[in-house]
């Protein structure tokens, strides 16, 4: 009995690794898309986000299976919790990087200006997210708290980005929709750093025990 839970706790980290990684290429491209104006990016983020909606599925299904025929206590309990926790912040990263990437779609790439702080946060963000997932792979404790503490660091930038927009708009109101979509995709990459800070804050939890509140 105990061979075969091994087995699927062996599984679930491997359908993990595998969802972290789409997470991985739903924010890389969906960057480069609005950083290079690349078009094929656009369908990239699409099936990366399907195909994590799929993983999210699985991986559900087997920890629903471990808790009820297995019964886990103690740190096995620990690492399935965190599992379902992990999967609901992968599914998140990978529907704002589609969303990232459908406004990016409608926008014009001669008219998008140059906003050194947002390619800075852009740039930032997808290293919280590799970072967060190579954590969990390696299961350093290390790397995910630098994560936690590379938050503080986005929200900064997102102010600036903020502040420069305001500018933006201020200076040339006839632009204003432009800036307005630069500002949500700026929410939307503040809201996935946050996303893998917790998936950091669950890695954590998972070497130690403790739980960030």
């Amino acid at each position: 009995m105990r061979t075969r839970f091994e087995f699927q706790l062996n599984q679930l980290n491997t359908e993990l690794i595998l969802m972290g990684a789409l997470c991985e290429d739903a924010i890389s491209c969906a960057v480069k898309y609005l950083i290079e104006n690349d078009h094929k990016m656009k369908e990239n983020v699409a099936e990366a986000e399907e195909q994590i909606n799929r993983k999210m599925r699985d991986i559900e299904g087997l920890c629903m299976r471990l808790l009820i025929q297995q019964q886990p206590v103690a740190t096995d309990l620990r690492v399935i919790s965190s599992a379902l926790k992990m999967i609901s912040d992968m599914e998140r990263i990978g529907d704002q990087s589609e969303d990232i990437a459908e406004i990016v779609e409608y926008m014009e790439a001669d008219a998008i200006p140059q906003e050194e702080n947002l390619k800075s946060m852009a740039q930032r963000t997808v290293d919280m997210v590799i970072h967060s997932i190579e954590a969990f792979v390696v299961c350093d404790e290390s790397m995910a708290s630098e994560v936690i503490e590379a938050d503080d660091e986005v929200d900064d930038y997102f102010l600036k980005v903020k502040e420069d927009l305001i500018i933006m708009i201020a200076d040339s109101p006839e632009e204003g929709g432009l800036y307005i979509d630069l500002m949500m995709i700026a929410k939307y990459l503040e809201r996935i750093a946050d996303h893998a800070t917790n998936i950091a804050e669950w890695v954590v939890y998972g070497i130690t025990g403790r739980r960030n509140v």
